[in-house]
């Protein structure tokens, strides 16, 4: 046989062998994508039999303990605001934690709510009783106005803004967190400081 044709032979040879790197590489390739699926069918499962629930805050109650304003356009007032944190989840203790709130009246501070974290355990709530008193907040003539009208409908409205982070474990998935925000308005009788129900409970980011 002549020598050319043996070479061209033994180069086609070569050729056609794969490198024993891409078997490696595609083994490994192989066993990446079970190994997702598997923990895709994992977590599945994990979500169907927790059923994991995101933990809120909400506000249950409140009273208006104090209103009293005078000419000199001075606002003096106390509340009494319930709120609380749940945690729905039937396997998983939650933590609320960043505990921040902001009451104001037509855009006038009233003050700033906070609280330490606290642990929630499964399927509970835990209530933060707040009494928020303010010393005399000076008013614009135009909140002046809103007060006045507000003994006259006997209805007068606070805005309650904050946010709390909350965190739980879902089974083999690991912690989750959010971020529950809430912004409502917290409206009451002024004559006899009850109340008025408003659904407020917090939105999940």
């Amino acid at each position: 046989m002549p020598t050319a044709f043996k070479r061209k032979l033994d180069l086609h040879r070569r050729q056609g062998r794969t490198n024993p790197l891409i078997w490696l590489a595609a083994i490994l390739c192989t066993i990446i994508a079970i190994a997702v699926v598997i923990a895709g069918i994992v977590v599945f499962i994990a979500y169907l039999v927790i059923h994991p629930r995101v933990p809120v805050i909400s506000i249950t109650n409140a009273h208006l303990d104090l209103l009293r304003n005078d000419y000199a356009g001075l606002l003096q007032t106390q509340l009494t605001v319930i709120v609380r944190a749940h945690n729905g989840n039937a396997k998983a203790h939650a933590t609320f934690s960043d505990i921040s709130f902001n009451i104001s009246f037509q855009g006038q501070g009233i003050a700033v709510l906070v609280a330490d974290s606290l642990e929630v355990p499964k399927n509970s709530t835990k209530d933060l009783n707040y009494v928020i008193q303010s010393s005399s907040i000076p008013l614009t003539p135009d909140q002046m106005e809103k007060v006045d009208d507000s003994w006259k409908k006997n209805e007068i409205a606070f805005d309650f803004k904050g946010n709390a982070r909350t965190r739980w474990r879902i089974g083999p998935v690991g912690s989750v967190k959010f971020l529950c925000r809430l912004n409502c308005q917290l409206k009451f009788h002024p004559l006899n400081g009850s109340y008025i129900p408003n659904r407020c409970t917090s939105k999940s980011k």
